[in-house]
């Protein structure tokens, strides 16, 4: 019997997988847990109309990616943070600090866990920064922390 995954089943494939199971399986697992549909014409068609949909939805993000790339692509920022003596930095610079400065600067809403920054930054001097916006999109931003 050919059915449709509404869910992934382990051992069994993905969400949206096309599959001939034995009718056993399909009636007495499959089914009554709602993890599948039987592949008839109106649920081949409705699956279509989802994957459209969700091809749509795919390519608006990376569009969206795209755009958010080019505003923030190779611009600076600039931390003014407060050192003491021999140049040592009180506190840190932070994703959440960068994600804040480029909202205010630029005007476009970076989530602070897309930001690329193994640790806090400590130190006086330039950075570059990765900014993973999609998974087939990156932006680079400068940081620079200055002393007060």
């Amino acid at each position: 019997m050919k059915v449709i995954l509404t869910q992934d089943v382990k051992k069994v494939g993905k969400k949206g997988d096309i599959l001939e199971v034995k009718d056993g399986y399909a009636r007495n697992a499959l089914f009554p847990k709602g993890l599948a549909v039987e592949a008839n014409a109106v649920n081949l068609n409705n699956r279509k109309l989802e994957q459209k949909a969700e091809d749509k939805r795919k390519q608006n993000e990376l569009d969206e990616a795209n755009k958010l790339a080019e505003v923030i692509n190779d611009k600076e920022l600039k931390f003014t943070v407060k050192t003491g003596e021999g140049g040592k930095v009180f506190g840190s610079v932070t994703s959440k600090e960068i994600a804040e400065e480029i909202q205010k600067q630029f005007g476009v809403k970076v989530d602070k866990k897309k930001i690329q920054l193994k640790e806090a930054i400590k130190g006086l001097g330039g950075q570059k920064v990765v900014i993973k916006l999609h998974p087939s999109v990156s932006a680079t931003i400068s940081v620079l922390v200055v002393g007060a």
